[in-house]
């Protein structure tokens, strides 16, 4: 039988449940004060219900489960999910009871504005009030952790840099005699697994990390059976340095764990919405913006050179899927095969004002048409020749990985340094390395500060020719 993951309780949960019941009708009742508009009945109801749904919406979104090692950022995001499950019920509550022309709707603009910020506010003071203390060492508690192997020992490290997290590593256990009494990242090892009974009855520490490799599995067993009869709180983080997987994602179904080995935060329908409407709202007023730079650059082209404006290139798109990705042509046409000759410095097919071109990236531009077509995006992977993509996923682990987005005309890794030629297999997998990370760590923030960083440094590149 699989056991469901339950989130951790604490006092401090029942207090924020009180205050998020408390907050929308104080504010409620503010705005009204503020917006000189008279009490009535249907706002006591309003204030009532807005703390009961956006407690329920805050429990279903998992506000309430323990939030040390959360950050602030994640937290907010929480808040302003639950707020606007909260706030969309209501509306639509109040349509369909006929109520919502008796609603001042300057009130309740004030009020969706002004509760939110005060919910934010207030996590944002218990954050730092906490913070502040733990620093000072109040509100700790002392754990233990079972196995020095790299999983305990990137755990203390965690710990250890973090001391607003509450933590206080006070050693290592492990059945390795070598090991015994020697101090790793800093960190005493204290004795073996068969001291971890005795020493959680001495009350010396308060939790207890299993950092086993998962071949361990009759010791976990044994050791979870002995402190069965003890009060600590066990944790278990599985062996993820083994299988490579210390970027993998935990969710749960129904409280059964899962681990997403290759995933992405774009896998989700809201996030994959929001990723669209930014390519579609920002291309469409790029192309406008950037409409008599097109047409000059197209005229010169045609002026200076035989052959077509632009160069339509075969690449690997979205799940592996070829698509065809538009550019200036700035040397002579080149079908994607089984050999690719990759441009390198004074390539002789490259014209003079396509050098130009390369250089300034203003080449790429008509791919802002590919956004707007739904087969790239303005920030993701660059996309390789079909040759390369052939090559290097025989040779990079985890290369295919970038296909589980677009391809986009900027990424994490050309505005890192990590554009142009790629003449040695170190080059490409830092190029990898950097696409997976924005993969991996997708957010709508990394993608504008991307973009920003584009106009200031992502342009012009000594490596571009």
């Amino acid at each position: 039988m699989i056991a469901s993951i339950k989130p951790d309780q604490s006092g401090f949960v029942w207090i924020h449940r009180v205050t998020d019941l408390i907050l929308p009708f104080l504010t409620l009742s503010l705005s009204l004060l503020l917006y000189d508009v008279p009490w009535h009945d249907r706002y006591t109801v309003l204030g009532v219900l807005g703390g009961l749904v956006f407690v329920t919406a805050a429990q279903t979104v998992g506000i309430y489960q323990n939030w040390r090692g959360r950050t602030i950022y994640n937290s907010i995001q929480l808040i302003i999910k639950a707020w606007m499950i909260t706030w969309s019920f209501l509306i639509i509550l109040a349509f369909l009871v006929k109520d919502a022309d008796n609603l001042s709707r300057g009130v309740l603009l004030i009020w969706a504005t002004f509760t939110l910020i005060t919910l934010v506010g207030y996590r944002f003071l218990i954050r730092i009030t906490l913070i502040y203390f733990r620093k000072k060492g109040f509100n700790s508690r002392k754990i233990a952790i079972m196995g020095a192997g790299k999983v305990g020992q990137h755990l203390a490290l965690v710990i250890n840099e973090n001391p607003w997290l509450g933590y206080q590593v006070i050693g290592f256990y492990d059945d390795n005699p070598s090991l015994a009494t020697q101090k790793i990242s800093d960190v005493l090892v204290l004795g073996s697994s068969d001291d971890i009974f005795s020493a959680s009855q001495q009350g010396q520490f308060d939790e207890l990390y299993i950092c086993l490799p998962l071949r361990a599995e009759e010791k976990i067993k044994q050791l979870l059976n002995q402190l069965t009869d003890s009060t600590i709180i066990v944790k278990f983080i599985p062996d993820l340095f083994t299988f490579d997987l210390m970027h993998a994602k935990w969710t749960d179904l129904k409280g059964i764990p899962i681990v997403s080995v290759f995933d992405t935060p774009l896998s989700s329908t809201t996030a994959r919405i929001l990723k669209r409407s930014e390519d579609v709202i920002l291309s469409f007023i790029i192309l406008i913006l950037i409409s008599p730079i097109l047409l000059t650059i197209a005229s010169a082209i045609k002026l200076t050179s035989v052959g077509p404006v632009i160069f339509k290139q075969k690449r690997y798109g979205l799940n592996g899927e070829e698509i065809r990705v538009y550019k200036f042509r700035s040397m002579t046409t080149q079908d994607n095969g089984f050999v690719i000759n990759q441009a390198t410095k004074n390539d002789i097919r490259i014209t003079p004002l396509g050098r130009f071109l390369r250089r300034t990236s203003l080449d790429e531009l008509p791919q802002f048409i590919n956004v707007l077509q739904g087969r790239m995006s303005i920030v993701g992977p660059r996309p390789h020749a079909v040759a390369h993509n052939e090559e290097y996923r025989q040779l990079i682990p985890k290369y295919m990985q970038r296909h589980l987005v677009k391809p986009g005309i900027t990424g994490w890794a050309q505005i890192n340094g990590w554009r142009g030629e790629t003449d040695t297999l170190e080059k490409m997998e830092k190029r990898v390395e950097y696409d997976l990370h924005y993969i991996n760590n997708w957010s709508l923030w990394l993608d504008v500060k991307i973009i920003v960083l584009t106009i200031f440094k992502g342009f012009i590149d000594k490596n571009a020719y």
